[in-house]
């Protein structure tokens, strides 16, 4: 696959995301970072579509790599942390959510902190 060609899929993976097709976007989106491993927009894309069409396991998979690989990324740590939450896994969830909610002022990453600290 050519450079255009990867930038082309990867345009279309997040436009079937945005559209609401989670799993054709994954699909596209792991063909695409098959080409570019070790582009993390791809990645966070990817675990996204993982995440919003409930393939958890996978999403956690991808997310992790992206926290390993920088652990400032509020938004990698955020969605770990809900992808955690998904698998009724709160203890684990818990600190990932609160890093999230530290570093950013997202109202949402405060929620989430919030509502899975109430659980456990």
């Amino acid at each position: 696959m050519g450079m255009n060609d990867v930038i082309a899929e990867y345009r279309r993976g997040v436009l079937y995301l945005d559209a609401g097709d989670p799993i054709e976007a994954a699909k596209i989106l792991a063909a695409v970072l098959d080409e570019e491993p070790s582009n993390a927009e791809v990645r966070l894309w990817l675990a996204r579509a993982y995440f919003a069409s409930a393939q958890l396991n996978r999403a956690e998979t991808h997310l992790r790599a992206l926290v390993e690989r920088d652990p400032s990324d509020h938004y990698a740590c955020h969605l770990l942390g809900r992808t955690l939450e998904r698998q009724s896994r709160p203890r684990e969830a818990l600190p990932y959510l609160r890093l999230a909610a530290a570093m950013s002022t997202v109202p949402e990453y405060t929620t989430a902190a919030e509502r899975v600290a109430g659980t456990i």
